[in-house]
């Protein structure tokens, strides 16, 4: 197995062992973290420093490089499965990436931690070793993301509290099983399916297309929208209230841009729900959260 390290909170420390949010992340290695961890001792563990960041500052540089790194590991007969430790931030963004672009058969487990190595009770030590017990597991396949004894597909996986340990959930049906004790409890499988390819990602990331999310609330008029086009935008995700409901203003002005050229792909800043398609309607992005549509719609372009 190899564990590949992006940085994040799970790696990051602080001069007081009771501040955990004053902490400055990505300072420790990957395979420190894991010789912190006595358990992992036993198992036959490579590791690779892919990158040390704070997750909200991941980019598509790093995105292209881990999965390339990614690929190139699975490729390998004797890796039965991967790991990868990242901050929380982005960490729902890099997983949906992950899935679409590889799509692997064999297991990608990506976990992280809400407290620096430092803190008193820190819970990435726990995360690692629950996440390389589901990386082990033979029913284990695709990109999952172990957090708090729970495991999450990456289509479904969000970000729902700011502080507490346990601050991931999937909506609507998308927790696959947990681990306790050690111990993989499999409530319902990930489904297989087709990856878009390494290629696809393969230009230049500063040739990729500008994709950026807008906000339906009240009393949006458009105003930014029309900003973005001036400056030059591919494409629009708008974050709807509801089913993908927009303001009448700024539904108008999302028509105008895509009258111009520009995709536009409607979301919902909902907690869960899909938004149902219409004929009337600007095209739905699913039940996909807005910043996964955002990289779905990114992916799309890059086709082009």
């Amino acid at each position: 197995m190899v564990i590949l390290g992006t940085g994040g909170t799970i790696a990051g420390t602080a001069t007081d062992v009771a501040d955990n949010v004053g902490y400055t992340a990505a300072q420790v290695g990957v395979a420190q973290l894991v010789k912190a961890v006595p358990p992992l001792a036993t198992r036959r563990l490579e590791t690779e420093q892919v990158a040390q960041l704070d997750s909200k500052d991941m980019d598509f540089a790093t995105w292209q490089r881990l999965a390339q790194r990614v690929a190139a590991q699975l490729a390998r007969p004797e890796v039965a499965g991967i790991v990868i430790t990242h901050g929380t931030d982005t960490l729902e963004e890099t997983a949906y990436f992950l899935q679409r672009v590889l799509a692997p058969t064999k297991p990608v487990v990506i976990t992280a931690a809400m407290r620096p190595v430092t803190a008193l009770q820190s819970d990435g030590p726990q995360n690692l070793l629950d996440a390389v017990q589901v990386a082990d597991d033979a029913l284990a396949r695709g990109v999952l993301v172990v957090f708090a004894g729970a495991i999450h597909t990456a289509e479904q996986v969000r970000k729902v509290h700011s502080y507490r340990v346990d601050a991931f959930a999937s909506a609507d049906g998308g927790k696959l099983g947990v681990v306790e004790e050690g111990r993989v409890r499999w409530w319902a499988q990930a489904m297989l399916s087709e990856g878009l390819g390494l290629a696809r990602i393969a230009r230049p990331v500063a040739n990729w297309p500008r994709v950026q999310i807008v906000l339906n609330h009240v009393g949006a008029d458009g105003t930014i929208v029309r900003a973005l086009l001036a400056q030059g935008v591919d494409g629009l995700v708008v974050a709807g209230t509801g089913n993908g409901t927009l303001s009448t203003a700024l539904e108008h002005a999302l028509r105008e841009a895509q009258a111009s050229g520009v995709r536009v792909l409607r979301s919902t800043r909902s907690d869960a729900g899909p938004v149902i398609a219409s004929n009337e309607a600007l095209p739905s992005a699913g039940a996909l959260s807005p910043v996964k549509a955002r990289i779905e719609l990114l992916l799309e372009l890059l086709r082009e």
